[in-house]
């Protein structure tokens, strides 16, 4: 864990810049370990299919696909792991999982320059893990909203799991969301991976972590 996860939340910009890939063309296959992930473009510029060969990626029995954008509730983006992993890349717009392809729909400043190798990583961390992309419940973890949060509880696990989580990780760690004491106002979270034991995790919590609850 470095100071630059503070200095990255603070700025509310992401934790690294990725350098651009050659630019795109109307068809693309890229291979990514074992998976190839084919592109092809669609009659909308803004939208762009991802194919990974060999690999099913919504096997609703009813042939239904499921489509989620990053204002929707959490329980629904939930809902889908691949989707919701997805939509952390900035300027992912929407998500669409059909049977064997995703479609990424981005928004008007997006470079598919930059989208693409992100989207391909996500992707492929996915296949390779071997989960389903489409769960039939939400998934629940440290920062799902439940019925019985508070406002204020809501709003702490949507900061930690838009804006803090994906910048601590970054850096080979994570931060996890334990529990809020109304009383005297004190959020409790668990450092792990890389964060635990860093010289400078005090700074991230500090200076990213603390600063960007008291400002929201």
């Amino acid at each position: 864990m470095i100071s630059s996860v503070a200095r990255s939340l603070l700025q509310n910009r992401p934790a690294s810049l990725r350098a651009p890939t050659p630019a795109s063309t109307p068809f693309l296959l890229q291979q990514l370990r074992s998976v190839f992930i084919q592109t092809d473009e669609t009659p909308n510029p803004e939208s762009l299919k991802f194919i990974p060969t060999g690999v099913m990626v919504n096997e609703d029995p009813d042939g239904n696909g499921f489509y989620v954008t990053k204002n929707d509730p959490a329980n629904e983006i939930a809902r889908s792991p691949l989707a919701k992993a997805l939509l952390r890349v900035d300027e992912v717009k929407a998500v669409y999982l059909g049977a064997d392809f995703v479609t990424i729909t981005k928004y008007a400043q997006g470079k598919w320059t930059y989208l693409r190798p992100e989207v391909f990583s996500v992707i492929m961390e996915w296949a390779d893990g071997g989960k389903p992309a489409l769960l039939d419940k939400p998934e629940i973890t440290d920062t799902t909203i439940l019925d019985d949060d508070d406002e204020i509880v809501a709003m702490i696990k949507e900061l930690m799991e838009a804006r803090i989580r994906p910048a601590v990780q970054e850096d080979g760690g994570d931060i996890r969301y334990i529990g809020f004491d109304e009383e005297s106002g004190l959020v409790t979270v668990q450092l792990a991976g890389s964060c635990v034991g860093c010289p400078s995790s005090s700074v991230t919590l500090k200076q990213g972590v603390e600063n960007m609850l008291m400002h929201y």
